[in-house]
């Protein structure tokens, strides 16, 4: 029984997972990962390589922008890089969304479950 879920699978929807967790707020990319594994409930964990790959060819696109911010209230130095989402992100996250839509509907006509669409033999 699978237990997370291949990173080839759900590559094309890593920039939707992303924008959905800036769509609530600015965040940065330890606090995005964690978010990830615990709205998935574990199963889906994303490579800090694909997620840094992420902010940058979203950056590039303008969907998202970042800054710097003190990590911690006292402003002991120690920035931290946040990201947040754009108007144009927003577009493209809602263009993702009505996509998934799309292929999810093309893709469960190809699937089926136990028990389901087997040849009982006697054609």
């Amino acid at each position: 029984m699978m237990t997370e879920i291949s990173s080839d699978v759900i590559r094309g929807y890593n920039d939707t997972m992303i924008l959905y967790i800036l769509k609530k707020e600015p965040s940065y990319g330890y606090e995005i990962s964690k978010q990830i594994k615990s709205i998935s409930d574990g199963k889906y964990r994303i490579k800090e390589t694909t997620l840094y790959s992420a902010f940058t060819r979203m950056e590039k696109n303008g969907y998202i922008e970042s800054f710097t911010q003190d990590q911690d209230p006292e402003g002991s130095g120690k920035k931290r890089t946040y990201y947040r989402i754009t108007d144009s992100g927003r577009r493209y996250y809602r263009e993702k969304c009505d996509e998934w839509s799309l292929t999810k509907d093309v893709i469960e006509r190809f699937i089926e479950l136990e028990g389901e669409g087997e040849e009982n033999g006697n054609d």
